[in-house]
C-alpha cells in the first residue's frame, strides 16, 4: 500500500457549483416565466462564464 501522496502546493478551485446552481436558478426562473428552456440555457451560459473566471483568476 501506498502512503498518503504529497500534497499538491498549488491550490484548486471548483468552478462546478456556479454551472450547477445557476443552471436550475434559470430553470426555475425561465419556468415563472414561460421559457424555461431559455432560462436553463442563460444560466448555464452564466455559470461556464464564472467557472472559466474562476479557472482563470484563481491563484497561480
Amino acid at each position: 500500500m501506498s502512503g498518503p501522496s504529497s500534497p499538491d502546493p498549488r491550490q484548486r478551485m471548483g468552478g462546478g457549483a456556479p454551472i450547477a446552481l445557476l443552471s436550475l436558478l434559470g430553470t426555475i426562473v425561465g419556468g415563472f416565466l414561460g421559457q424555461p428552456v431559455i432560462g436553463l440555457l442563460a444560466g448555464l451560459g452564466l455559470g461556464v462564464l464564472i467557472a472559466i473566471l474562476v479557472w482563470r483568476l484563481g491563484p497561480r
